[in-house]
């Protein structure tokens, strides 16, 4: 046990994916953080998705298996197949360890593969599904959901989720193998060094408190509160200036309904993170996140914020500590906690402080070594359960 324990470089890791298009969503972009991971620590892996980017150099190997477009969703796909598509390669890999990040149908094919062959499954809960159902107000489906998740997460080993808040819905709901394991930030990429004073002058909003959301446009990530935040503010000063980084099937209604905001499209690398520290003051309205990496990489940009009590971005505030929760939903409560911090600027820089200081301290490689050591501890315990039945039958 203490040498395999103590080399990680032995690891062969299997990662199943709804979806490894760069950028696409806050999950690919914690998984090609994993990647840099994996190939700085000499982890053989392989990762099984539904799409892969079509380009000429794949930063580790990815397998691409059959899917179909999802209605009203076309940068997603859905896996239709099962084990069959993936199974002749994975025998060839040899995995000791399955990881899944979705538990649509490939991640279920994944659990089952692990079971047929006696290979340890862990998973992460990166998406609230459940959430969505709430959302939509679809009572039905929430109940089938949990009965679903209760099925394929209490067969794994480990389910790391990011958020308490989230860990704390899901054991009440019986899902019993729950391990926290929060997200981290790269805090070279966000960071108040990108704070450019030419920024606001190159938008044509100079001398106004910029109010940043950064995020999918989705109806579901309550982007009908921030609209009616937008409305009640607009109407009462002429100081602020909304700011949306992102793309998603909504935009265009958002503009309707927003039409003096700056909708600035999909942004990466120094775009992002010069938007992320030239602006004033992050907002995140979304009630279903599992964490909400935006609202990290806000903090370690330098920006005070502004999440709501239900979902999991919440999680990692400290109330008028290094952030503000409003009620969710809640246009009147999110709008009159922005105007707090316009009015009270001292405040606002003791909140963005606090919340880069937090921001220091999540750091992906102290996240990543939990997350392998887990790694071993998973292989160890499975081994130990598998010999243990052997010698039962015996």
């Amino acid at each position: 046990m203490h040498n395999l324990m103590q080399d990680k470089s032995n690891l062969k890791i299997a990662y199943f994916a709804g979806s490894m298009r760069p950028g696409i969503d806050g999950v690919t972009r914690v998984l090609y953080k994993l990647i840099e991971e994996l190939n700085e620590r000499n982890i053989e892996n392989i990762f099984i998705s539904a799409i892969i980017p079509e380009i000429d150099k794949q930063p580790t190997e990815m397998f691409k298996v059959p899917s179909i477009t999802v209605p009203f969703y076309k940068e997603y796909r859905l896996p239709y197949s099962g084990q069959k598509s993936f199974e002749k390669r994975l025998l060839e890999f040899k995995p000791d360890i399955i990881h899944f990040n979705s538990p649509c149908p490939l991640g279920y094919a994944a659990l089952k593969f692990g079971l047929k062959y006696r290979i340890p499954v862990v998973a992460t809960y990166h998406t609230h599904f459940v959430s969505y159902a709430k959302y939509y107000k679809v009572k039905s489906l929430e109940s089938v959901s949990w009965n679903y998740f209760r099925s394929i997460y209490n067969r794994c080993e480990s389910v790391y989720v990011p958020s308490l808040p989230i860990i704390n819905e899901l054991r009440e709901h019986d899902i019993t193998t729950t391990k926290f394991l929060p997200h981290g930030v790269d805090t070279k990429v966000f960071n108040p060094i990108f704070k450019s004073e030419d920024w606001k002058k190159d938008l044509g909003i100079e001398g106004k408190v910029a109010l940043l959301y950064a995020g999918r446009l989705v109806w579901e990530k309550d982007l009908r509160t921030l609209s009616e935040v937008y409305k009640i503010l607009n109407e009462k000063r002429k100081d602020i200036v909304f700011v949306l980084v992102g793309d998603g099937p909504i935009k265009e209604d958002l503009q309707e309904l927003m039409p003096n905001a700056k909708f600035l499209g999909y942004q990466s690398g120094y775009e992002l993170s010069r938007t992320y520290a030239s602006s004033d003051i992050f907002i995140f309205p979304s009630t279903t996140e599992t964490f909400g990496n935006v609202t990290v990489e806000a903090m370690a940009s330098g920006l005070p914020p502004i999440c709501v009590k239900e979902g999991g971005a919440y999680g990692m505030i400290k109330n008028n500590q290094n952030g503000l929760i409003a009620l969710p939903r809640n246009a009147n409560d999110i709008s009159d906690k922005i105007e707090m911090l316009i009015e009270h600027p001292e405040f606002r820089d003791i909140i963005a402080r606090n919340a880069l200081e937090f921001a220091k301290l999540q750091s992906w490689e102290n996240i990543f070594n939990e997350l392998f050591h887990n790694y071993m501890e998973v292989i160890e315990n499975y081994r130990l359960k598998e010999l243990y039945k052997q010698r039962k039958v015996a």
